[in-house]
């Protein structure tokens, strides 16, 4: 069992103190090597919490940047690290908080490919993505490892949490056997969150994470939690595990594209493109094609709102008049959503109706974090 100097005695005591945890509990979290996969929304409790229980070794895997618009959920973060690396911000904080424990940053995205060797030594996966691609290179990697991979999910004012392990209970693919068309769900860019939220699931993975080293209560394997926020009602759900789909996880070979997964991960509404320079806007005719509740929320000035959902039925008049107006006056139509998938296809609907728009690069988003 290990030692502990009176620093940590001091700073483990209201857990040493715990029935049934007490210094083996203590030592086994000293002992463990937890990897983390994102320092986002989920990533931000869950490792503030492992660092201060005494996660002996932390890995924070993240290749994204903190901005102004992570903040408000992604609690690890302080203002003064936007544009810093995640995964380096995360150490800091971790490590102000608990110098005892030892922080491994990876600044890559995890991949298929890479998934296996870089999950290789760790005791416990936890998965704080919200990227599917993502989701199934961790649950195959960790099918393959045999360790238990912790998930977490937030949509809207709702969330799930399930603990997968093959060998003891489900795998991911038991629960979600394909992915969704791109797209089809809609990421906190675009359909938001609330910090509070991000902070009760990413929280309760920890727990998960803690229960799973130290051996104490049960871990949340073969159910499916599903927390409804606004009710602040947890339901469980059962789910079987069927053996051979865990071994088709751990023989198949994946095609998770190379941009597959980081902490905050790109939004559904993204093409995942590199940054690029934003056009310049002045005197552009502008048309939002967001649903009439996110252009509600914010929008650019000047800006008409012309779903997309309308457009993929038949090009308003409305967008002709606009298409008018910028002709008419020798003015782009410049055609935004949130970051730049959904405008495209607009782009293109407008092009078949004989109207020349340009999607902007990154959406409001990115115009947003251009201000």
């Amino acid at each position: 069992m290990s030692d502990f100097s009176p620093r940590e005695l001091s700073r483990y005591r209201r857990q040493l103190v715990l029935d049934g945890f007490g210094r083996p509990g203590q030592a086994a979290l000293k002992q463990a090597h937890i990897a983390v996969i994102g320092a986002g929304g989920l990533g931000s409790p869950a490792l503030l919490y492992l660092a201060a229980a005494g996660v002996g070794h932390v890995t924070v895997i993240d290749d994204d940047v903190v901005e102004l618009s992570n903040l408000h959920r992604q609690v690890i973060h302080e203002t003064a690290a936007v544009g810093e690396p995640k995964a380096l911000s995360a150490k800091r904080e971790m490590l102000e908080r608990n110098p005892e424990i030892e922080v491994t940053v990876v600044q890559r995205r995890l991949t298929a490919s890479g998934a296996v060797d870089l999950l290789r030594g760790a005791d416990v996966v936890l998965d704080g993505t919200d990227n599917f691609d993502a989701r199934y290179a961790a649950s195959h990697a960790c099918a393959v490892l045999g360790v238990p991979h912790v998930w977490g999910s937030i949509l809207g004012f709702d969330a799930q949490l399930s603990v997968f392990w093959a060998g003891h209970g489900p795998v991911y693919e038991d629960v979600f056997p394909v992915a969704p068309p791109a797209g089809s769900v809609p990421s906190c860019a675009v359909g938001g969150v609330l910090g509070p939220l991000v902070g009760v699931v990413g929280s309760a993975m920890a727990l998960e994470a803690v229960k799973l080293v130290t051996g104490i209560g049960e871990p949340l394997t073969g159910k499916l939690g599903y927390y409804t926020g606004l009710t602040g009602v947890w339901e469980y759900l059962p789910v079987a595990a069927d053996p051979t789909v865990a071994q088709r996880v751990k023989d198949r070979v994946t095609g998770v594209p190379e941009d597959a997964a980081h902490g905050d991960p790109v939004p559904a509404d993204s093409t995942g493109d590199d940054p690029v320079d934003l056009p310049d806007l002045t005197g552009a005719v502008l048309m939002d094609v967001r649903e009439p509740d996110e252009f509600d929320a914010f929008h650019m000035p000047d800006a008409v709102n012309v779903p997309l959902s309308t457009l993929r039925e038949a090009v308003p008049p409305v967008a002709r008049e606009l298409a008018g107006e910028a002709t008419a006056a020798g003015r782009p139509l410049v055609v935004y959503c949130a970051a730049g998938v959904r405008s495209a296809e607009a782009v293109d609907i407008l092009a078949a109706s004989g109207i020349d728009g340009t999607s902007y690069p990154g959406g409001i988003n990115a115009w947003l974090d251009a201000q």
